[in-house]
């Protein structure tokens, strides 16, 4: 008898496998031959429509820049309804919310000493005007640890300067957290030590002379009583090495920051209503709102257009999935969560009828892993759903891995379980909070892909019996 060569035996080996995968599939699966077939012709169809890119030119063409709680937020809310009814959402409303309304303003800002130089920054959420013309000797700290040892009065008449690293670019936007505390904490350690201002490295992947803006965190309830000023990159890079040469560091700044009063901002619901079980409920979204400087594409109108062309695409079956499929458009996102809480506390009673959220909300580019945070039935539904999303390119994560995005944290926090389509981040901090998050950065084929992943995964869960919450342990009970 004829030897097998290696290769062939390597061959029928893995074709045994697939085979026995197959079997033990249809044996145990907990979704059906039909839905998988239905997920692979969504799928097939996402790939071929621009619809998502459509939706998020359009929000960034006829909106432009959506800070929460502006007069553009609110126009962007009657565009999301608009959308809703024209894709035939069979239920679609706006649910108000009141917030307090911070406003940028103007700034100007230069270095004097040791010579004339303009540098590019903007101010950050929640800081303050400055008390006239700023023009203050610079105090340079290498990174926030060490701007959190300073003493109370040491930097009185004085402008603090907090450095950092360029972030590093990464698929996973690992080290921004760790990062954002410059960001978020450090005007409360320059205030303890009287500084008339802050200035800080921009959080971002980028060098280029835009500066990335982003909320700081309120302290027991109080805001900066003096100015926040990001800097880009290579001003941060420059006022180091002149720093590293001992020159004396003088800065001249005025910036018109300032709190505004109470606004209505709100969150724009589109249901697709379930055909057997209405009340069990799929939510996935992205938030509306964006930052000022540029029109918002990546963060987060990419989000917005993804779930809604996602949820479209499955409205144009026959019918309807069992369960219902919500879509979220949250306001207010930029500027603390507030849309996201809004949510969870006006859907607080009703909140065991979730099913599973998760959000689109870490820009545009291709969708390369699968997560979940559910049940140990419902994780077998997810390891099928991460089988049909192969061919795009995108491999099972982690069963046990908490999240959702940011917009879900106050649901996940209600014991609501989570999913994560996770997109590829190499390029999102270079955008993210800058002049640079426009439409031009956005590739429709990447973007088709996402609306592809998100349809397929939605309907599977919709469309399934399977309970996803995780039942607590004897101890926890």
């Amino acid at each position: 008898m004829k030897t097998l060569s290696k290769q062939n035996l390597v061959l029928q080996t893995l074709v045994l496998g697939l085979l026995l995968s197959a079997f033990t599939l249809s044996a145990n699966a907990q979704t059906t031959e039909k839905d998988r077939a239905t997920a692979r012709q969504l799928i097939d169809k996402a790939l071929k429509s621009d619809r998502a890119y459509e939706i998020v030119e359009s929000l960034t063409t006829e909106v432009g820049a959506r800070m929460g709680g502006s007069e553009a937020e609110a126009r962007a809310r009657d565009w999301g309804k608009g959308l809703g009814e024209e894709l035939g959402f069979d239920r679609v409303v706006v649910e108000p919310f009141t917030m307090p309304y911070w406003d940028r303003g103007d700034l100007t800002i230069s270095l004097t000493k040791p010579y004339d130089l303009p540098l590019y920054g903007t101010a950050l959420g929640g800081s303050a005007a400055s008390k006239g013309t700023v023009n203050s000797e610079i105090v340079y700290f290498r990174s926030i640890e060490d701007l959190k040892k300073v003493e109370a009065g040491v930097l009185t008449d004085k402008v603090a300067f907090v450095d950092g690293e360029v972030l590093v670019k990464s698929q996973t936007g690992a080290g921004y957290g760790q990062a954002n505390q410059r960001r978020r904490i450090g005007w409360q350690h320059a205030e303890r030590g009287g500084a008339k201002a802050l200035l800080v490295r921009s959080v971002g992947s980028d060098l280029h002379r835009f500066p990335h803006t982003g909320m700081m965190s309120a302290k027991e309830g109080n805001w900066a009583s003096i100015p926040v000023i990001a800097l880009s990159n290579p001003d941060a890079d420059q006022l180091r090495r002149l720093h590293n040469l001992g020159k004396s560091l003088v800065v001249n700044l005025k910036s018109g920051a300032k709190w505004k009063g109470e606004v209505t901002s709100g969150n724009v619901i589109l249901d697709l209503v379930g055909s057997e079980r209405p009340d069990e409920i799929v939510l996935i979204g992205g938030h509306l709102d964006s930052w000022d400087l540029g029109t918002g594409a990546v963060d987060d109108g990419a989000g917005v257009a993804i779930t809604t062309a996602a949820a479209a695409l499955i409205a144009q079956l026959p019918e309807r999935p069992k369960r219902t499929i919500r879509v979220v458009m949250f306001g207010a996102e930029e500027v603390g969560l507030l849309g996201a809480k809004a949510y969870a506390e006006k859907h607080e009673s009703d909140l065991e009828n979730y099913v599973v959220a998760t959000e689109s909300d870490f820009g545009a580019r291709s969708i390369w892993q699968l997560n979940s945070n559910v049940s140990a039935e419902a994780t077998k539904l997810i390891d099928e759903i991460g089988q049909v999303l192969a061919p795009l390119g995108i491999v099972r994560g982690g069963s046990d891995v908490k999240g959702g995005g940011p917009d879900i944290i106050p649901l996940d926090a209600k014991g609501v379980p989570t999913i994560r389509l996770s997109q590829n981040g190499m390029d999102y901090f270079d955008l993210h909070h800058t002049p640079d998050d426009t439409l031009d950065k956005i590739s429709p084929d990447e973007l088709a892909q996402n609306v592809a992943a998100y349809a397929a995964t939605i309907y599977m869960i919709a469309n399934s019996d399977v309970d996803f919450r995780k039942k607590p342990a004897p101890s926890e009970k």
